[in-house]
């Protein structure tokens, strides 16, 4: 068995389509009309419930799944993401412990989006604020070698 990727059941295709394509830059591999497959991995699926067969319960925010993207510059995509009318922010930029800054918000069907700084940047960045490579090490919780490997 392999893992072929996420499929997410959305309300408006051209919105959503338009969302992933557009603000959050994910290349279309395939567009069938009621299926579109990204490059990355993640599909969208309009008539979710007729094309399984099942009288399926209209969803809210389910809260209990997220997609998870990574990225260079965070504060760009705060700003990019900010800007794109209809969506809700569940918590802007939030540093944790090892570093890592992330934004979480609510796509268009209430999908929970995480954008992250990458934990490569973020290792890049302490070692250029001058911490030592086991200082850095520590912190993000990579091992040493990894970190060395960044240099």
């Amino acid at each position: 068995m392999q893992y072929q990727g996420t499929l997410i059941a959305v309300s408006d295709m051209e919105k959503a389509k338009h969302f992933y394509e557009t603000v959050m830059e994910q290349k279309i591999m395939m567009d069938l009309g009621v299926h579109v497959s990204f490059e990355s991995g993640l599909s969208l699926q309009s008539n979710y419930a007729e094309l399984v067969g099942a009288d399926l319960p209209s969803k809210g925010k389910p809260n209990n799944f997220q997609l998870y993207f990574e990225v260079e510059d965070l504060e760009y995509w705060q700003d990019k993401i900010s800007s794109t009318e209809g969506i809700e922010f569940i918590h802007k930029a939030k540093e944790y412990p090892w570093g890592q800054s992330v934004i979480r918000f609510y796509d268009y069907d209430k999908f929970i989006v995480e954008v992250a700084e990458s934990m490569t940047s973020v290792a890049k960045r302490f070692l250029a604020q001058g911490l030592s490579i086991e200082e850095t090490a520590e912190r993000t919780m990579f091992p040493v070698a990894f970190v060395k490997s960044l240099m």
